[in-house]
């Protein structure tokens, strides 16, 4: 009796998409180690606010949910605060798991378009790649404007005085916004992303 339900465990938490995961999500080998405590979702600051808990996460993984997982904007709402890793009773990396898989989710073109976090760190990213260093300029008024004109021009206004005073201490250059500030060896960082993504797509099995 015992073996069997062994046999039928083995067989429900060795789906195709825990495999999937434990091939293309960085540490995500170490999915089948939570034991659903759910300490990592009582430590974690935005704890209430997570459609899907990362102890939950974990569990629709081992239940083949891929689609409910990868569509699901939980992964994005990780800040990276580490608190879930240090008090893991497993010791489980689950903030590179859920960063892993939000970024297998982009890759794959299913994760949600519009969710805010997803929004800036797509701007982030893409901001940095340019020159190597963040054109803090561009990014904010990229995030002002995100939604068009007009809450963009309202955002800028209520932001009026931190503007100010960025001025006044010579924090904010407005010349930055077309020269930015970047590193001396740009073609170097370019060439060294593009064989990190070479890397990554022959290891993870993505076309190049």
């Amino acid at each position: 009796m015992m073996s069997d339900l062994n046999a039928q465990a083995i067989k429900k938490y060795g789906n195709s998409f825990l495999k999937e995961v434990e091939a293309n999500v960085e540490e995500g080998e170490w999915v089948k180690m939570c034991m659903q405590c759910g300490v990592c979702s009582g430590s974690c600051p935005f704890g209430p606010h997570w459609a899907h808990p990362p102890q939950e996460i974990f569990m629709m993984i081992r239940a083949g949910k891929r689609e409910e997982v990868l569509t699901s904007d939980s992964m994005w709402m990780c800040t990276s605060c580490y608190n879930c890793i240090v008090r893991c009773p497993r010791k489980l990396p689950i903030t590179h798991i859920m960063h892993g898989l939000a970024n297998y989710a982009h890759r794959l073109g299913l994760a949600p378009k519009n969710q805010p976090t997803r929004v800036f760190a797509k701007m982030f990213w893409d901001n940095i790649v340019k020159t190597g260093r963040v054109n803090e300029l561009k990014l904010s008024l990229g995030l002002y404007f995100k939604d068009g004109l007009g809450p963009g021009i309202k955002t800028a206004l209520a932001m009026k005085d931190i503007g100010l005073g960025m001025l006044k201490a010579k924090r904010l250059n407005p010349l930055e916004l077309v020269k930015g500030h970047g590193c001396k060896d740009t073609k170097g960082i370019h060439a060294m992303l593009k064989k990190a993504r070479e890397i990554e797509d022959r290891r993870k099995g993505f076309a190049a």
